[in-house]
């Protein structure tokens, strides 16, 4: 985990976060703590990362997404060098059939 991240103020949004259930209820909340493009731009970088798992190109996934080929390189960066978040997700929804 990068220590920078860290602080009491992400734990209590984390903490939160964990308090809210169903899709719904997130719908409200990110509404709330996120503009439009933000939550737009994260819901991209996540069905970038799924694409990437599934093998396809740069250029598929930019086609597919609109995504630019410098986020795909750092969605995939994340991929293969980061805190395994996105793969935890990713295992968990094909557990639940997803």
């Amino acid at each position: 985990m990068n220590k920078k991240l860290d602080t009491p103020e992400v734990r209590h949004l984390f903490e939160g976060m964990q308090q809210l259930r169903g899709t719904e209820e997130y719908f409200r909340f990110f509404e709330d703590v996120c503009t439009i493009n933000e939550l737009l731009a994260i819901a991209q970088r996540y069905e970038v990362a799924k694409l990437l798992r599934e093998g396809k190109t740069y250029i598929d996934i930019a086609k597919c997404t609109g995504a630019s080929t410098a986020t795909i390189s750092r969605v995939n960066r994340s991929l293969n060098y980061g805190e395994d978040g996105y793969r935890l997700a990713f295992e968990r929804l094909e557990k639940k059939g997803q």
